[in-house]
């Protein structure tokens, strides 16, 4: 295991259906709409206000790049960045722990008539290739999905399966140890006690409470762990700072919090860029030969 998860490893003991339970219960942006659930405007308002709070998103993923290419999106949840890798063009194989995640994207696809694009896959991530089968993708995509599984070094060992050289992209994010979330919530939840740091980040990393399993990463340790994977870094960059005021966000209002309302925004986007909570890297492997099991 590399020293990149070892350096503040605490969640190797827990279980793949702990984590699935999780995210079954509450599916992630589950609330995002006020609409009837399963319905078009429902999913119209889950894509508007997912975007609206992360616009960093379509940069990043570049939906409009992949059109006639193959995807491999590990962890589509709702399946909102899947939708727009659908309809630019790419053909999709949509890959989540969570059933009740997947049922939504399913009708979401159905909704939007884009079902012959996609295909749909219930999978652990850290056996992946035992679920889908290996072959060469385009991109391989997976944004904030495995730093919430128990061993996220066999996941990324996995992924490396869906490349057979530097042609394949790989486009990761997973949630950054030095971001301002973090420290929130050493002194808000964790009292200043950083020794306690690692269960208050899980417990807190999410709009529900309580998840069994979240790493952070350094930018350092991102790299690290990335390059010894067998992938060669591109980009790799910090952003998003959530500024909303929690009471007003969970009622639909977009009220910023301070010191975020007095900050001119070229200095929000430096802040952003220094400390935001996700660490968004883009890679491509460095050689033709998958990584060995570990």
């Amino acid at each position: 295991m590399s020293t990149a998860i070892t350096e503040h490893t605490t969640f190797s003991d827990r279980s793949i259906e702990q984590v699935r339970e999780y995210w079954n219960r509450r599916p992630c942006n589950l609330r995002h709409s006020t609409e009837p659930i399963g319905t078009r405007a429902y999913f119209d308002q889950v894509e508007a206000r997912k975007y609206f709070v992360e616009p960093h998103i379509p940069g990043f993923a570049q939906f409009e790049r992949w059109g006639g290419k193959r995807v491999l999106e590990v962890g589509c949840g709702l399946g909102t960045d899947t939708m727009n890798f659908a309809r630019a063009g790419a053909h999709v194989t949509a890959v989540d722990l969570s059933s009740a995640s997947l049922d939504l994207a399913r009708r979401r696809a159905e909704v939007f008539g884009l079902q012959d694009r996609i295909t749909f896959v219930e999978a652990n991530a850290e056996r992946l290739s035992e679920f889908v089968t290996p072959a060469e993708y385009d991109l391989v995509y997976s944004f904030g999905v495995i730093h919430h599984t128990p061993h996220p070094e066999r996941a990324l060992d996995q992924i490396r399966r869906y490349f057979s050289g530097p042609r394949t992209v790989l486009k990761l994010m997973v949630y950054h140890r030095w971001s301002s979330k973090v420290f929130g919530i050493l002194f808000r939840e964790a009292h200043g006690a950083f020794w306690r740091l690692n269960e208050a980040v899980a417990k807190n990393s999410e709009a529900q409470t309580g998840c069994p399993v979240t790493y952070t990463y350094t930018r350092s340790s991102l790299r690290q762990w990335v390059e010894t994977s067998g992938f060669a870094v591109d980009e790799l960059f910090a952003d998003h700072i959530f500024p909303y005021r929690i009471p007003d966000y969970v009622q639909y209002r977009y009220t910023k919090a301070f010191p975020f309302n007095s900050l001119p925004a070229p200095l929000m986007r430096a802040v952003e860029r220094g400390f935001g909570w996700h660490l968004c890297v883009t890679a491509h492997a460095t050689g033709g030969v998958p990584a060995p099991d570990r």
